[in-house]
């Protein structure tokens, strides 16, 4: 069967919330391409922050399995390290054929080589030249005996001079010269936007009306029954007025309306090329931002929906399944197999964590016995939490902390945490024994094994133990 062309529409950062469910959120493109396309609801990153969730992109596989567990630029390589003994998506693709190119943020291992993943064409950060803009206003954060930092910002020049509008442009200059070869093409676009400084151009921002934005109404909530840490991050921006909030939802929301606008000019030259109906078009993010909920901004520790969840935005080839809304819980592994089974690409790479999403389109698999999982390592400070989403249900082991359980049918902003209630502890453990399950299911023997004394914290354990090496150091029974 004929292999078809795939395009990925990465943004950094992008809140499902804003740009799908909030009409205040000026993104007509994207609306457009869902028309055509199937909206996972219920997909989450597998992690909140970058390196961790692109690297399980190209590679189908959970952090703890491809080993890039924190950003490639947070801490040493012992830490977090991208494996070279697994396959990815750029490299099965090139061995299917295909011609591959990408522009815009990697972030994903270290090497910044592309061209052994079969690249054949790429910009990334590390080549892109930057560039000085005349700023018309921004916001920055001040902490005592740190440097300041600018949360948002507002340039003179137009959309031209952004990042945006140059990634996207290479994408389409690399697709006008391989449209007419024999080989299918695969292009990733990763655009930094919108993730923090939100820097946006003046003529964008001025789409926004600053009386549309009040103060989010959990902007000064007080919260006991989640974890502490998630006061003390309260904290970096209790000093911001509530027009410089304002000013950082709207600069945020600028910055999705910039990528929209490129996403629209793409569209448009796919379609007068007859390049449209026969490409698969994936639009994503690698995780979101608080964007003002619960006070906070940009992402981390707190493993709330406005970090795991993410616009997935799948335009399959000749447009099938156009318009479905589809509510089984996928994540960010699940991609992968997704893109191959519907390109009609065949994997030949090591085993991988996700499993394709086009049964549940098929009818072939009930959504209602989907489940996701989301693992996050801390960045520098270490912060371990597990975190697993069924049934309207999320549970959050947080190894630092108390556990958080949420209702997100009933409690969609996770104002309350049930993980205390005893009219909902069977459903925490049942959420918990999933988590064991996708552990033991992905080799996690890490955190399986951890049935040491001063580990049993879960709500429940595994229920089995197989240890990573073939000697005990404890060698003693009675």
């Amino acid at each position: 069967m004929e292999k078809k062309n795939i395009i990925f529409l990465i943004s950094d950062q992008m809140q499902k919330r804003a740009v799908i469910d909030d009409p205040r959120c000026i993104m007509p493109n994207l609306r457009e391409l869902e028309k055509d396309s199937v909206l996972m609801e219920n997909a989450h990153s597998v992690n909140a922050i970058c390196s961790p969730s692109r690297a399980s992109l190209i590679s189908g596989l959970l952090p703890h399995n491809h080993g890039m567990v924190d950003c490639t630029h947070t801490v040493p390589e012992y830490r977090s390290n991208f494996s070279t003994s697994i396959s990815t998506l750029p490299e099965e693709l090139k061995a299917n054929g295909y011609r591959l190119a990408y522009y815009g943020k990697w972030h994903i291992e270290r090497s910044y080589d592309l061209s052994k993943y079969g690249f054949e064409d790429y910009e990334t950060e590390k080549t892109i030249a930057s560039s000085k803009l005349t700023s018309v206003k921004k916001v920055q954060i001040s902490t005592m005996g740190y440097k300041d930092h600018t949360l948002c910002g507002v340039y003179k020049e137009g959309q031209e001079a952004s990042e945006e509008h140059f990634v996207y442009s290479k994408a389409m200059d690399f697709i006008e010269k391989v449209k007419g070869g024999q080989e299918p093409f695969c292009v990733f676009i990763s655009t930094y936007a919108p993730h923090d400084p939100y820097f946006v151009p003046e003529e964008i921002f001025n789409l926004y009306n600053n009386d549309d934005f009040a103060l989010p109404s959990d902007w000064n909530e007080e919260r006991s029954d989640a974890p502490k840490i998630y006061s003390r991050l309260h904290e970096v921006w209790k000093d911001l007025t509530e027009e410089q909030v304002r000013d950082a939802i709207m600069c945020y929301y600028g910055c999705c309306t910039l990528v929209d606008r490129q996403i629209g000019k793409l569209i448009g030259y796919l379609k007068e090329n007859d390049l449209y109906d026969d490409t698969m078009i994936v639009f994503l993010s690698d995780h979101g931002d608080m964007c003002g909920s619960h006070g906070l901004f940009c992402k981390g520790v707190p493993a709330y929906e406005e970090a795991y969840a993410i616009p997935l935005v799948v335009k399959f080839p000749q447009n099938a399944y156009s318009g479905r809304k589809e509510k089984a819980y996928v994540d960010t592994c699940d991609i992968l197999p997704t893109v191959f089974e519907a390109c009609n690409v065949r994997w030949s790479g090591n085993a991988i964590d996700g499993s394709s999403f086009v049964p549940y389109l098929k009818g072939v698999r009930d959504s209602k016995d989907s489940y996701s999982v989301a693992e996050f390592f801390g960045q520098r400070f270490s912060y371990t939490q597990r975190i697993v989403w069924h049934g309207g249900m999320k549970y959050i082991f947080n190894a630092f902390d108390d556990d958080e359980l949420y209702d997100l049918e009933k409690d969609p902003f996770e104002k309350c945490n049930l993980a205390d209630d005893p009219n909902y502890q069977e459903k925490k453990e049942d959420l918990c024994r999933l988590l064991w399950k996708r552990v033991i299911e992905t080799d996690d023997w890490s955190f399986r094994d951890a049935q040491y004394c001063m580990h049993r914290i879960l709500p429940c354990g595994p229920g089995l133990k197989s240890v990573g090496s073939d000697f005990s150091l404890y060698n003693k029974t009675i």
